[in-house]
C-alpha cells in the first residue's frame, strides 16, 4: 500500500530510522523492494525470518502467476509455519489466505480459511491492514457465491469509526458501491462510490481514485441538474438502512465538473487504447454540460487517440 512506499522513501531520505518504524511494517517493507525492485536499506532485508523471506518468494510465483509451484510451496511453508522451530502466526494467516484464494482445497474450504484468518486477525491485529485485506477477500468470496447480504454484513463493519485504514475503507466502499449498483440501488451506490473516490485521493491512490470517479460518473451522467443535492449533502444526510432501496436522485452539475476536472490530467496522459470509454464518458459530459474545453483538450491528443468511435465523436 501507499503509506509502505511513503514510509521507504522516508527511510531512504533519512527522514527516519528503522527503530522507529512500526513492527508490523518491516514485512511490507521489505517485500515492497524485493517483488518491486525498491532499493532501501539493507537492514531491513536482515531482519527477515527464513520463513518470512521464502513468503516473499511465493508472493513472487503468484505475481508470475505459476500456480503450479505456488501450491507446493505454499504447503510446504505452511508447514514451517506451524513447526515448533519456525512458528509464526501471521505468516500462517498471509499463507492460509493465499491458498484460499486459489481456492486450491475447494470452495468451500476456501470460505472457511477465509472466515479463519479473519477472525484470527481480528485477535492478533485488530483494525490493521492485513485485518481489513481479510475482510476485503472474505466479503468478496460471499459476492460471488450471489450472498450479497452476508458481502454487505462484513462491510459494514469497515465503518469510519472501525479504527481501519482508509485504504481499506476505500476498496470496501468501493465494493460495496458496485453490489448496491447491481441490485439497483443508484442513490446509495453513488454514495459509497463517491466515498471511495474521497478515501482513495486522501491515501494518494490514484489508479484506484480514477476507478472510483469512473464508476461514480458512469451512474451520474444518467440525469445532471443544477439544483440537485450535492455528494457531501447526501452521504451527511444519508440514514441507515435494514435493506437496499431503489431510489434515485440526479447528480449535481457542480460535483460533475469537480470530478472530471480532477481525473482530466489523469486520462489526458495516455490516450492510446481501442476502446477508451472513459473518454467517451467525458466527451458525453461535455456535450452535455456544454463544456466545449474538455473536447477541445481531447482533440489536442487526437493523433495518438486510437479508438475509432472516439476519433468520430471528435469529428462530429
Amino acid at each position: 500500500m501507499n503509506d509502505i512506499k511513503l514510509l521507504l522513501e522516508k527511510l531512504n531520505l533519512g527522514e527516519i530510522a528503522i527503530s522507529d518504524l512500526p513492527k508490523d511494517s518491516i514485512f511490507l517493507i521489505a517485500s515492497c523492494m524485493i517483488l518491486e525492485n525498491i532499493s532501501g536499506p539493507d537492514e531491513i532485508l536482515t531482519q527477515l525470518t527464513p520463513l518470512q523471506r521464502d513468503l516473499i518468494g511465493l508472493q513472487g510465483l503468484l505475481m508470475e502467476g505459476d500456480v503450479a509451484n505456488a501450491s507446493v510451496t505454499s504447503s510446504e511453508l505452511l508447514q514451517r509455519s506451524r513447526s515448533s522451530e519456525e512458528r509464526d502466526l501471521e505468516c500462517e494467516v498471509r499463507i492460509r489466505m493465499e491458498r484460499a484464494l486459489l481456492a486450491l482445497d475447494g470452495p468451500e474450504v476456501s470460505g472457511a480459511e477465509l472466515r479463519w484468518c479473519a477472525e484470527r486477525l481480528n485477535a492478533i491485529a485488530p483494525q490493521s491492514a492485513l485485518h481489513g485485506i481479510a475482510m476485503l477477500n472474505q466479503a468478496t468470496w460471499h459476492s460471488n457465491r450471489g450472498e450479497v447480504m452476508m458481502a454487505l454484513a462484513i462491510h459494514a463493519e469497515i465503518t469510519k469509526e472501525s479504527g481501519f485504514p482508509n485504504e481499506i475503507r476505500g476498496l470496501s466502499r468501493l465494493e460495496v458501491g458496485r453490489i448496491l449498483l447491481s441490485m439497483e440501488d443508484l442513490d446509495s451506490a453513488m454514495r459509497h462510490l463517491w466515498t471511495a473516490r474521497e478515501l482513495f485521493l486522501e491515501s494518494n491512490m490514484e489508479a484506484e481514485s480514477l476507478v472510483a470517479s469512473l464508476e461514480w460518473l458512469d451512474i451520474a451522467l444518467e440525469e445532471v441538474v443544477d439544483d440537485a443535492p450535492r455528494m457531501a449533502i447526501r452521504i451527511e444526510n444519508a440514514q441507515p438502512r435494514s435493506s437496499p432501496g431503489s431510489a434515485w436522485i440526479p447528480s449535481n452539475k457542480l460535483d460533475v465538473v469537480e470530478l472530471i476536472e480532477n481525473i482530466m490530467p489523469i486520462l489526458s496522459r495516455d490516450v492510446s487504447g481501442s476502446e477508451r470509454n472513459d473518454l467517451g464518458m467525458i466527451i458525453d459530459a461535455a456535450i452535455m454540460l456544454n463544456k466545449q474545453n474538455w473536447i477541445e483538450e481531447i482533440r489536442t491528443k487526437k493523433d495518438k487517440i486510437q479508438d475509432e468511435r472516439l476519433l468520430e465523436a471528435l469529428q462530429s
